[in-house]
């Protein structure tokens, strides 16, 4: 991610916020955003500022695992602020539930923010600032996976996020609980096969099998380009959910496309199968 998408997005913030952009937020050391003692010791610092409310972070990409033993929970839990991001920061966003309790944001980085369209820049907006429960959201999916249950609704904590993060975090302390949950998956630049992969090991982790729900947000160039492109990403999402008996709700635009819808990670929802309604029954702040 480049200057000037940050700088568009942190401008859009700073019409609403107090923005602050961190000097090392364009850092890099090879594939990474920084060195991880310099990225650790500054999330450390916003997280016990007591001046600062939200944390958005910059841009995506892969290290955030790296870090977790050495973030301060005990700060967030003494002042909760909300994390917001996606992609990599689904790691984060579930070590601020699991370690802190507190309640995150999945959606849009500060460098995608500018680029949003203004619909979905106002629903994010309003998760960060309402106590009270957002309510339907904007965009309706359509079945994927196992047929749905008899009574057509379920319930369950609103988790997840990016597909290959939510594998990894199986079998470390940062993985939340996806029983009686609806989760959320997307990604970016998987193959198909790779795909399968992480739902299998889902799957096989037992990790799936008690899930509420599945809702699929979007899968960016996750088609296959070595051999014919049979089955799709969509397939194989299909399938994989019937093996493991779990319905799901596909075709929301969460993660890397163009929109990004934003959830309280954590906070209590409900799907309606027949009509592919996610409804959010409970807010990000308190």
């Amino acid at each position: 991610m480049g200057r000037d998408r940050l700088t568009a997005g942190a401008a859009e913030l700073a019409k609403r916020y107090d923005v602050r952009i961190s000097g090392r937020a364009l850092d890099r050391t090879g594939y990474l955003a920084g060195e991880d003692d310099v990225r650790a010791e500054e999330l450390n610092r916003l997280l016990r500022d007591p001046d600062v409310r939200a944390v958005m972070l910059s841009r995506g990409g892969y290290g955030l695992m790296r870090i977790l033993e050495r973030l301060d929970a005990d700060a967030l839990r003494r002042d909760p602020k909300l994390i917001v991001g996606y992609s990599d920061a689904t790691a984060l966003l579930s070590w601020a539930l699991l370690s802190a309790g507190v309640r995150g944001i999945h959606g849009p980085m500060t460098g995608h923010f500018g680029e949003l369209p203004d619909s979905d820049r106002g629903w994010l907006i309003g998760l960060m600032e309402s106590p009270q429960p957002p309510g339907e959201m904007p965009d309706r999916g359509s079945p994927i996976g196992a047929p749905a249950p008899d009574f057509g609704v379920v319930r369950g904590p609103m988790i997840g996020g990016n597909l290959c993060l939510l594998s990894h975090l199986v079998g470390t302390p940062h993985h939340v609980d996806t029983a009686g949950a609806v989760v959320v998956i997307e990604d970016v630049g998987e193959r198909p096969y790779k795909i399968d992969r992480y739902l299998t090991h889902l799957h096989l982790a037992g990790a799936l099998d008690d899930a509420a729900a599945v809702v699929v947000g979007e899968l960016i160039r996750c088609e296959e380009t070595s051999w014919p492109p049979d089955p799709t990403a969509e397939a194989v999402i299909d399938e994989r959910l019937r093996a493991a008996g779990v319905p799901g709700v596909g075709g929301l635009p969460i993660g890397h496309g163009d929109r990004n819808l934003a959830f309280p990670f954590g906070g209590l929802c409900e799907v309606e199968f027949a009509s592919g309604t996610v409804r959010l029954l409970e807010a990000a702040v308190r």
